[in-house]
């Protein structure tokens, strides 16, 4: 008999999807009761060889691969769910690598009514061995770089607006609807905001830990980022008030857009632009510096504040583009 159906998007992951395999199949919950359904978007490398491969050898596991064509992530998740039979759904990520003990402490507090959607805290681990990598895994969990993204920077177990993945009961997509197809980023925090507003509780637990392995190079990161930004902005003209803080990168890369043009005519652009870079400059070298102790790896000092620079700018960027397109699309249409 199912009893928890693990999801998973996939494309193109043949550097990590082994690694996710076997601390799937090393969790302490009991196997039998166990399914892992891999939504691939049809990838071009080795990922699903090695999948078949890993099926063939472990044949006390239940490994169902479904073929996802259009793929996104939030179609891999759905094309997943519809298969799904557990009465429990842990949804995971083909970068990250769960503690043996996920599923079980994430059933526990499901069964404990903690909250109606379980999440936990990413222990973020570099994408390759270059020190750029390195500061990108550093980054990506940095207030500076993430802002009060509870799952990124750790947390007492509290309720929170959104979680890393999170674990559910199958009746909660039966409340509130699959993941929105429309969306092709942030497509857990939209869903998260469903449950919220459907009276539900997001929770997260400490005790959950899951590694996630971080994009290993600035071209990643910022296609990453940038994809974040633009989608970011199509969600919040559905839901408004799920606008945080964190968010702001549209606004300050504006602020250096407009004063920039108005620099060239009045001399206090100029010095307000000087300032905002003076102040943005100093935050970005204290980070560099605090981590480059704290990790005692001086590279830090200059990866750090570069990797941070790239996921503001490109979030920035992406989030006025899809504005700008989100504009047009009113005025003509």
């Amino acid at each position: 008999m199912i009893d928890v159906s693990v999801i998973i998007p996939c494309y193109n992951e043949q550097a990590t999807i082994m690694e996710l395999l076997k601390t799937l199949y090393a969790q302490d919950y009991p196997r039998e009761e166990m399914e892992v359904l891999i939504a691939d978007g049809m990838s071009t490398d080795q990922t699903r060889d090695i999948i078949r491969s890993f099926k063939g050898s472990h044949p006390d596991f239940q490994i169902k691969l479904i073929d996802n064509p259009q793929r996104t992530i939030p179609s891999a998740l759905n094309r997943a769910l519809e298969e799904a039979e557990g009465k429990y759904i842990v949804r995971l990520d083909a970068h990250s690598s769960p503690a043996s003990d996920y599923i079980s402490n994430s059933i526990q507090a499901l069964q404990e009514r903690k909250g109606d959607n379980i999440g936990g805290v990413l222990q973020i681990e570099p994408g390759g061995t270059s020190w750029i990598a390195r500061s990108i895994a550093v980054a990506a969990g940095h207030p500076l770089g993430v802002g009060d993204a509870r799952y990124r920077i750790g947390s007492e177990a509290r309720e929170v607006d959104t979680v890393a993945y999170g674990t559910y009961r199958s009746s909660l997509i039966d409340e509130i609807g699959p993941y929105n197809e429309d969306l092709l980023a942030n497509e857990d925090y939209e869903f998260n905001v469903r449950v919220r507003k459907a009276g539900g509780t997001v929770w997260l637990d400490p005790d959950i830990r899951a590694t996630y392995i971080s994009r290993p190079s600035l071209s990643a990161l910022s296609r990453q980022y940038w994809r974040y930004g633009y989608w970011k902005l199509r969600m919040l003209v559905e839901y408004p008030s799920t606008f945080r803080w964190r968010q702001l990168s549209g606004a300050f890369l504006l602020s250096w857009i407009v004063l920039g043009v108005l620099s060239v005519f009045f001399p206090l652009a100029r010095w307000l632009l000087g300032l905002e870079a003076f102040i943005y400059g100093t935050a970005l070298f204290i980070s560099g510096m605090q981590t480059a102790r704290q990790e005692k790896d001086g590279l830090l000092f200059v990866g750090v504040p570069l990797a941070i620079g790239t996921m503001h700018f490109s979030w920035g960027a992406g989030f006025l583009w899809s504005l700008v397109k989100y504009g047009v699309e009113r005025w003509t249409g």
